[in-house]
């Protein structure tokens, strides 16, 4: 008589064939996308716009220079200063554009809407070109910032040169630009865009009280 043998394996292969079939689904799930949580910003001010009036015959004729920056603010992220030696770069918080670039963009703005400038030219400056002064913007600090008891604000300081072109250009201003703390919650970024281009916006003004008056 021939005696079979039962596998201990043969009622449990249901079971494993469906825990496969399950698992295999379960590879084959598609996620659901995630959103991406970066966000862009930018230096504008809609309430700021070169003059309509034709430019004055009279009026200066600038050259800006290429803004320079510390080289932390080259980086895309945003800025936000925790102390005298730290800072961090806000991963998914960027401008849209160069600093330095956003930052010339609004000083031209700035320039063209003062009734005392005739035109605005941007480096580099192509031969013969007629100017009556250049100007050398340095920005130092363009960023959020945060004191020791957590009060946070917007923070921005540049050195401003002025000089004269031609053959023997002098130097007639040289000062250090610092714009007064505005509060931000820290939080806020594009709070904190709208702070950095009114204090970019005062930068401007600034230069524009400091250029001699043209005889």
């Amino acid at each position: 008589m021939t005696t079979r043998t039962k596998s201990g394996l043969g009622p449990l292969t249901p079971i494993v064939l469906s825990g496969l079939l399950c698992a295999f689904a379960a590879c084959n799930v598609v996620q659901p996308a995630q959103e991406d949580p970066t966000r862009y910003f930018v230096l504008s001010d809609p309430s700021l716009h070169p003059s309509q009036a034709p430019a004055p015959s009279n009026g200066a004729r600038i050259g800006l220079k290429t803004v320079r920056l510390e080289n932390y603010l080259r980086k895309r992220e945003m800025v936000v200063r925790m102390g005298d030696n730290e800072i961090q770069f806000r991963d998914y918080r960027l401008w849209a554009e160069p600093l330095d670039a956003a930052i010339a963009r609004v000083l031209r703005t700035r320039f063209m809407a003062s009734p005392d400038v005739a035109q605005v030219y941007a480096e580099p400056f192509p031969p013969g070109q007629d100017r009556d002064f250049d100007v050398s913007i340095e920005v130092r600090r363009c960023e959020g910032s945060a004191n020791a008891a957590g009060r946070f604000t917007a923070s921005l300081s540049a050195a401003i040169e002025i000089s004269t072109t031609g053959a023997n250009p002098r130097v007639v201003a040289h000062k250090v630009f610092v714009a007064p703390d505005a509060a931000w919650d820290g939080r806020d970024f594009d709070r904190l865009a709208s702070l950095l281009t009114a204090d970019v916006s005062a930068l401007g003004q600034e230069v524009l009280a400091d250029l001699p008056a043209r005889n």
